[in-house]
């Protein structure tokens, strides 16, 4: 994901007057090349503009944010883990059971 610094958040700032002006198609031009844009009304922040590219890298870092997070408290709470053998036996099963049994994990 392109990274905002002081120098490129001053080039990604575009009016919301240039929407006006029909320049909407050369400003997503712009969104499509530089990942992100800042549209001002009045000089104060309206909105931002991202590329498709741009917002699902976003979403990935927070989904993954948050699974750090979960992981790290589950990690620091005091559990008792259950051993896979003892799983195996609680429902009577066996790793024969297991062998034909195909898992798909969503990615």
């Amino acid at each position: 994901m392109n990274v905002l610094n002081t120098v490129n958040v001053l080039d990604s700032i575009v009016p919301i007057s240039r929407f006006n002006k029909g320049e909407a198609n050369k400003i997503f031009s712009d969104v499509k090349k530089s990942g992100i844009s800042i549209v001002v009304k009045n000089n104060v922040p309206e909105c931002i503009l991202m590329s498709p590219q741009s917002y699902r890298e976003m979403m990935e870092e927070y989904e993954d944010a948050l699974l750090a997070a979960e992981a790290a408290k589950r990690l620091s709470q005091k559990t008792e883990y259950v051993d896979h053998e003892d799983v195996m036996k609680k429902f009577g099963l066996s790793e024969a059971d297991l062998d034909d049994v195909e898992v798909n994990l969503e990615q």
